[in-house]
């Protein structure tokens, strides 16, 4: 089955706790701390595969988590790091952050793009120690990694490009040039998905072709298969424009023309720009003559226009050929580029914390530092917790809870934790 959208919740692993341990010797007095640090966690990486084409994967299994970090151990012996976790994606997957800003455009075979970065592991002990004291017992727990939900999202990447109306002669056509073979049946939208197929015309010439679904009318306003269409036309150099010539046609010719390049327009406007070949088909049919001369009046000499019949065979070698020969200097696949490119280096301030009571009288106390801080404390152990809040001394954090007003009794939530205010 194909699969082409996707949004799926992932979360790179936390970083493993830091060891809590001293040297035990004979003979050696006082050994001072020897706890290890916790390895990092792992990361989520996506990562092209040309082989794939669809994202049917991710349809089934919506939560992946890379491998958590491993805890120190005494000896100063650090935990290993956790494994990263390898997603592989379709060579054309774009990828975008819950709003729908681009993280990263997976056009290669073999490119990777890390989506969540895994956790730094916690410190040991013996990093705690100093002069005034040589024997902490206390350690960081692992930081968590991070974790979000992306969306995941296909555009074929073909040479070229089958576009026209339902009934064309689209799929007809794949299947006679190709090994592909897609469903063809005298009914609209026959074509519920992409085809992909190769053609070859010699041992040093082939390129790959996509039979799209059929466009109608409002498609770029997302009217029927609409955008899901209009997606993977976007990575085409070359589009073939397959047109109805038998007397059986919903449109005329040179309607139809006009029609699916307006769509097109409206979509992207450098549609309109690449190259683009008519493809003439069903002349074997009755008034095929006629309505070829009417087409080729209509829309003049902008466009190279081929006679064919996807049916017979009929002037597809002459097509193809032709289509090669533009491949050679069309412009390269179209690939999107992220939202947020970062070329300079800013250094600001960060406001460490906010303080705001919530509706029950709880002070809701937020900050990455301060809330990463609570997070990689050991919450059981009370020296780690005299540390954290010497940290908070320091940072100002008393002395601005004070003046917002908090009393002794109070309670501050900080990342999720309550602690009762004292003095």
């Amino acid at each position: 089955m194909f699969a082409d959208y996707a949004k799926i919740h992932i979360k790179a692993g936390d970083g493993g706790n830091g060891a809590v341990a001293f040297r035990r010797e004979k003979y050696v007095p006082l050994g001072g701390p020897a706890g290890g640090d916790g390895g990092r966690g792992g990361s989520v990486i996506f990562r092209g595969k040309a082989q794939m084409t669809t994202l049917m994967d991710f349809k089934y299994r919506r939560h992946y988590k890379a491998e958590r970090g491993h805890d120190g151990m005494n000896k100063n012996m650090h935990g290993a790091y956790g494994q990263d976790l390898i997603l592989d994606v379709p060579a054309g997957t774009v990828i975008r952050r819950e709003d729908g800003s681009i993280m990263a455009d997976i056009s290669q075979d073999g490119q990777e793009f890390m989506v969540a970065k895994g956790g730094r592991g916690g410190r040991g002990n013996v990093r705690f120690a100093t002069h005034k004291e040589k024997a902490p017992a206390y350690a960081e727990k692992g930081e968590p990694g991070q974790e979000l939900d992306v969306i995941l999202e296909l555009k074929l990447i073909a040479d070229v490009g089958l576009i026209g109306l339902p009934n064309a002669g689209k799929s007809t056509l794949i299947s006679r040039i190709t090994a592909a073979t897609p469903k063809i049946a005298n009914y609209p939208f026959t074509t519920l998905e992409p085809n992909l197929g190769v053609v070859r015309m010699d041992d040093d010439t082939s390129f790959v072709v996509a039979d799209l679904p059929g466009l109608i009318e409002g498609a770029a306003s997302g009217i029927g298969l609409g955008h899901r269409f209009l997606r993977h036309a976007e990575r085409n150099r070359v589009l073939i424009h397959v047109l109805d010539l038998s007397e059986f046609a919903s449109k005329p010719p040179a309607e139809s023309f006009r029609l699916i390049n307006e769509e097109l327009s409206l979509y992207r406007e450098d549609f309109l720009s690449r190259p683009m070949i008519v493809a003439a088909n069903k002349m074997d049919s009755p008034s095929a003559e006629e309505n070829l001369a009417e087409l080729r009046k209509e829309i003049g000499e902008e466009y190279p226009v081929f006679p064919i019949s996807a049916l017979t065979g009929e002037g597809l070698t002459a097509m193809l050929w032709h289509v090669a020969e533009t491949l050679k200097n069309a412009p390269p696949i179209y690939t999107e580029q992220p939202t947020e490119s970062v070329k300079h280096t800013v250094v600001r301030e960060e406001e460490p914390f906010v303080i705001e009571q919530d509706e029950d009288g709880i002070w809701q106390v937020g900050g990455e530092r301060v809330e990463k801080l609570v997070r990689m404390t050991d919450l059981n152990n009370d020296d780690a917790v005299l540390r954290m809040q010497r940290i908070f001394v320091k940072m100002g954090l008393e002395d601005a809870l004070r003046e917002a007003g908090v009393q002794p009794g109070d309670t501050v939530c900080i990342a999720g934790n309550e602690f009762e205010y004292a003095e």
